[in-house]
């Protein structure tokens, strides 16, 4: 009864059995026969299923409240006991930004796992915010705004972006003097982020905003670090995907009397309920390693 539980609530929570069964690793059959034997077993229908849609029926809706409140005290169980014995074990889902994941985050996992040897990681390196809760994702780090209000969204810092360019391009094309200037340049857009080709600075005479235009969009960040690297463009990027090349004048940071305002970056997970030790430990590790790092609280260092 617990597993059919588990089952119907994030059936509930998704609105999808796919998308449930790809979070289980079970077949999509599997899914339907533990929602058939609840139904048979509490002899009401609990979900209305079309080809295009999925809705939760009176029972359902009332059942799904009694469900949650059972496996949140079963959690609650669990937790206290995995504490006690000190144990985590089992696949947590982490997606994080490519450049990010690759630069700053696959080195110090090894402590991690080294503490929890039972700790399983899928790490997913996407520029672009998945559907955490249809890709079954447990915890995705971000940066920019979450426009869902259902999804949990904790700050761990903020990321600041610099324009760059090349010093072979500058040679090229010369450097802008003021953001007004990039209009006459041809700017790499980065796309992950939103009104990607529209940028924002402060200055001493208040704000000031550009629309940019290029041939290269992407929206992969190193995508468009290899532009940047390949004098392609200039572009608007945080200062970290370039500090060996800043350091050694390969590209160099430019308008340095605008700033563009800081992006906040957060640790976003679909919900509160029934978050297992091993999520819970992922997230502390995460929260804890990111607290003073220097990209994250802003004091990374440029030239």
């Amino acid at each position: 009864m617990i597993a059919a539980f588990r089952v119907f609530v994030r059936v509930a929570e998704a609105g999808s059995f796919s998308a449930v069964a790809r979070e289980l690793g079970i077949s999509q059959p599997a899914v339907s026969r533990q929602i058939a034997a609840l139904e048979d077993h509490v002899g009401e229908r609990l979900l209305q299923r079309t080809t295009r849609s999925l809705t939760l029926t009176d029972d359902g809706r009332d059942l799904l409240g009694h469900a949650t409140r059972v496996l949140d005290a079963l959690e609650e169980a669990e937790t206290a006991v995995g504490r006690r014995r000190g144990t985590v074990s089992g696949m947590v889902r982490l997606s994080v930004p490519v450049t990010f994941g690759r630069l700053h985050l696959a080195s110090r996992l090894g402590r991690l796992m080294a503490a929890h040897p039972g700790l399983e990681l899928d790490i997913l390196l996407n520029d672009s915010m998945p559907d955490l809760v249809a890709e079954g994702i447990d915890l995705a780090i971000r940066p920019g705004l979450v426009a869902d209000s259902s999804l949990i969204v904790r700050r761990i810092g903020s990321v600041s972006r610099y324009i760059l360019a090349s010093t072979d391009y500058l040679e090229r094309y010369g450097k802008p003097e003021t953001p007004a200037d990039l209009a006459q340049h041809n700017c790499l857009i980065f796309t992950a982020p939103a009104n990607p080709a529209l940028w924002y600075f402060e200055g001493r005479h208040g704000p000031v905003s550009v629309a940019v235009k290029g041939r290269l969009r992407s929206d992969s960040g190193d995508a468009i670090r290899e532009a940047v690297l390949n004098g392609y463009g200039i572009a608007a990027l945080p200062a970290w995907y370039f500090l060996d090349e800043i350091e050694h004048g390969r590209v160099q940071l430019l308008l340095r009397e605008w700033e563009i305002p800081p992006t906040p970056v957060h640790l976003i997970y679909p919900s509160r309920r029934n978050l297992s030790p091993r999520i819970r430990v992922v997230m502390d590790f995460l929260l804890a390693e990111f607290a003073d790092h220097p990209v994250l609280a802003g004091h990374e260092k440029t030239r």
